[in-house]
């Protein structure tokens, strides 16, 4: 969507002055203040309330704006010239430029910024002052780890870039910055290693994020959606995360980062399968501990994809595969249940997922006990009414916890969607649907694309030197290099050489 174009501003101030209220619609935060120097030009300061810092906006610009006769002579000069020298020589700050147009005029007030309007000037002057409340920074929500930093994102932009500059202190560690949203005019920045990586896909990002036409961008969720390579998938194409390091390690293997005002979630590009069962603690930990929790969170995985599945097909369709004396058993617990394995399954799974959801929205103070209900209570009366049997809670349970051993929750909702529809093949074909099923996913997923990259790499295609750092992690010394599949132009990571010259070029 276009923006608007207010055109530029006005060499006659009560023009300007007229032009903001009309365009604010007389907003009651938006604060005008009146100044005449003792050269008795007039001035006018505005801003937002509550977007700037009043203290240093009160003792630093008012006041020098108020003392400037006794600084400098203004007398007999034009006016462009006495808002250069007011640049110059009285308005001391580090984020200062001028303003010519009155929507860059208003970019730069909503954003924080005070701005110095003069009689006769054809342009005025913003001194960025932003003053407003942010969240301060606190250990991660969403990906915990006993051992690494304990520090998460922000909602502030600038706080977020700083917080990855402290971790790459390198000058080649590029920011740029555009607006997206033609209403909220959200700040978009990408952060890469311009020696490290890959051109093309910095410009792919760039181009992606140029054609996003929209009038608000709210999270980086809008972002996602918007830059994917497909919609059609429930797995996650592109990764999230609200903690630092885990940007900063995607920066140094040659990834791209987006970052959006406004939320702790930051992006990292491309993503692939098996990135989504990586913690940062991986890294800290021993190798040989890190490869042992990685597979702990693939069997997770399909422990959450396949268990329910699997008890429908097998007790209904496959009792021989059972030894004799769990045939009995589970023929006891059933015996009271009216209905078959298969709609058991589905009542429960879509029991749990409405606990699920209940638990995010109801208040802290009361969703403990809420969880100690629906999990105990609900679920030892249902089994004593005969609703369900003791075997069925005992799997849902077993699903449910394996689904929060993935560190990325978008790959844990994409099997938990996922499913439903392998229970659904169980309850219809039994072990040959849920194979057709596992069959599908595997076409599926190995049609996927991050950036135009195979989703699946290095397992499919095979990539032989990159598995040192894929389903399980070799010591430290040996990961020298950076993964290839990604075409990084530096792809020597360790040692003195490549340190001073940049290391081994992908095309040489």
């Amino acid at each position: 969507m276009e923006t608007a174009d207010y055109g530029r501003l006005s060499a006659r101030l009560e023009n300007n002055r007229e032009r903001l209220i009309q365009l604010l619609g007389s907003s009651t935060d938006f604060i005008l203040k009146e100044i005449r120097l003792d050269c008795g030009t007039q001035v006018v300061v505005c801003y937002i309330d509550g977007l700037v810092d009043t203290q240093v906006l009160h003792h630093s610009i008012l006041y020098s704006l108020q003392e400037c006769g006794s600084r400098l002579e203004l007398s007999g000069l034009d006016p462009d010239r006495k808002l250069s020298l007011l640049k110059e020589r009285v308005l001391i700050a580090g984020d200062m430029g001028e303003v010519s147009d009155m929507q860059q005029l208003l970019h730069e007030m909503l954003s924080g910024s005070v701005i110095v309007l003069m009689e006769g000037a054809s342009a005025g002057l913003r001194i960025g002052l932003p003053g407003w409340e942010d969240r301060n920074v606190s250990e991660p929500s969403s990906q915990s780890v006993v051992r690494g930093p304990m520090e998460s994102f922000t909602e502030n932009l600038r706080t977020n870039t700083a917080l990855i500059r402290r971790k790459i202190k390198d000058s080649r560690l590029w920011l740029e910055t555009m607006q997206i949203g033609s209403v909220t005019q959200t700040n978009v920045s990408i952060m890469y290693l311009n020696h490290i990586a890959d051109v093309e896909l910095v410009q792919e990002v760039k181009r992606r994020l140029a054609k996003i036409d929209t009038d608000s961008i709210l999270e980086s969720g809008y972002i996602e959606e918007f830059i994917q390579d497909t919609a059609a998938t429930p797995f996650p194409t592109l990764y999230n995360t609200d903690r630092p390091d885990t940007i900063a390690a995607g920066i140094l293997e040659g990834k791209v980062a987006v970052l959006v005002d406004g939320t702790p979630f930051v992006l990292l590009a491309p993503a692939f399968f098996v990135a989504f069962f990586q913690s940062a603690e991986d890294y800290y930990q021993r190798s040989d501990i890190a490869t042992l929790l990685r597979f702990i969170r693939f069997l997770a995985f399909f422990i959450t994809l396949l268990a329910p599945s699997l008890y429908v097909a097998i007790t209904t369709y496959h009792q021989e595969m059972i030894p004799t004396n769990l045939v009995i058993s589970l023929a006891a617990q059933r015996e009271s249940v009216p209905f078959p394995a298969f709609i058991e399954a589905l009542l429960m799974e879509l029991t749990y997922e409405i606990l699920r959801e209940a638990g995010v929205r109801i208040p802290k103070n009361i969703g403990q006990a809420i969880s100690i209900v629906g999990t105990l209570v609900i679920g030892q009366a249902a089994v004593q009414a005969g609703f369900i049997s003791s075997a069925m809670v005992i799997i849902v349970s077993i699903t449910a916890i394996s689904s929060f051993v993935i560190p990325e929750s978008g790959m844990a909702i994409a099997a938990r969607i996922i499913r439903f529809g392998l229970i659904g093949l169980a309850g219809f074909m039994g072990l040959f649907g849920i194979l057709c099923g596992i069959f599908l996913i595997v076409l599926h997923l190995a049609g996927l694309r991050s950036f135009g990259m195979p989703y699946m790499i290095p397992l499919g295609p095979y990539a032989a030197r990159d598995l040192k750092d894929s389903i399980f992690r070799l010591p430290w010394p040996l990961l020298n290099t950076r993964p290839s599949h990604q075409h990084v132009q530096n792809i020597t990571r360790q040692g003195r050489t490549a340190q001073r010259t940049g290391g081994k070029r992908r095309n040489e």
